[in-house]
């Protein structure tokens, strides 16, 4: 079993395999065995058909390592291309948001962005809270990487345009969302795209290491109170139609990010939102478990 991420090292952020407790900075094991790797994660992707056979060998022959504990662990993805975010999706956050007796008939897929360099971070005391905003949410999301350039794939294909999955937070200012003044209603940008507000991590978890993922558990707790405790299972679109509709509309490339909807449990049923200084932990079996603080206001 081995994954990736980003680590920060004297000289700055660094691709690692993780491999058990252990991080192995790809340039040291390459040179250690022989072989040519990419320096960054984004690059690995884009090359994932020549990387990811390496990546297994190397992590069976992987000796010595760094402490994962000790490390200073940045997002896994920096930065993604493309950050698409799948819209209510999971027929429980839908009940509880006052829609209990839909259908997957009734519903359209439909998807939102994020921008990649300004809203993605990792772990830690990361997470500022957009400025004026007094609904501050959470939702825990599984998200597929890409790791080949996708166009018009069919649904049973598309599974293999994924390179591996890493856990997500989409936070959202749900009152800036709101513009029941305007005639679309909704405006999606001022209530999504907030800087810092896209944690990933803290590892990608190779596809062929994560075979089930319509079966992922998802938990988020505040403070440690569990708020969100979910399954994929729960999902209107399975994560092969999303990856085959979002290729009907663009092209998806390597290093793409899918965010794929958060199952129940989120503030705004309740009017339960965040504050600076809160911890939130997101987790994912088979992944492992990302948290971030709300650092202060952006």
């Amino acid at each position: 079993m081995w994954a990736l991420t980003t680590a920060e090292f004297a000289s700055g952020p660094t691709a690692c395999l993780v491999v058990g407790d252990t991080l192995h900075p790809l340039s040291e094991l390459a040179a250690a065995h022989g072989v040519a790797l990419p320096g960054t994660v984004v690059d690995v992707l884009a090359d994932w058909a020549r990387c990811e056979p390496l990546l297994s060998d190397l992590a069976g022959r992987a000796t010595g390592g760094y402490p994962v504990a000790e490390a200073g662990i940045l997002a896994p993805l920096r930065y993604p291309g493309k950050i698409l975010c799948a819209g209510a999706n999971y027929f429980d956050h839908m009940a509880e948001m006052g829609f209990p007796d839909i259908t997957k008939d009734s519903q359209r897929l439909f998807f939102f962005m994020k921008p990649p360099r300004n809203a993605i971070v990792g772990p830690g005391a990361t997470v500022l809270m957009p400025r004026g905003t007094q609904a501050f949410d959470w939702e825990v999301e599984l998200a597929a990487v890409i790791g080949k350039t996708a166009r018009h794939v069919s649904v049973d294909d598309a599974l293999s345009y994924i390179a591996g999955y890493t856990v997500a937070i989409d936070f959202s200012a749900r009152d800036f969302n709101k513009a029941p003044e305007q005639f679309y209603k909704l405006d999606w940008v001022a209530g999504k795209a907030n800087d810092t507000c896209c944690p990933i991590g803290p590892c990608i978890v190779p596809a062929a290491h994560f075979p089930n993922p319509q079966a992922a558990r998802l938990r988020l707790s505040v403070n440690g109170e569990l708020k969100q405790n979910g399954s994929a299972e729960q999902m209107i679109f399975s994560i092969a139609e999303q990856v085959a509709r979002a290729s009907e509309i663009m092209t998806l490339d390597p290093g793409d990010l899918l965010l794929t909807g958060t199952p129940a449990g989120v503030g705004v049923p309740k009017q339960s939102f965040l504050k600076v200084g809160d911890r939130v932990d997101a987790e994912i079996d088979g992944i492992g478990k990302l948290s971030v603080t709300i650092a202060g206001e952006a």
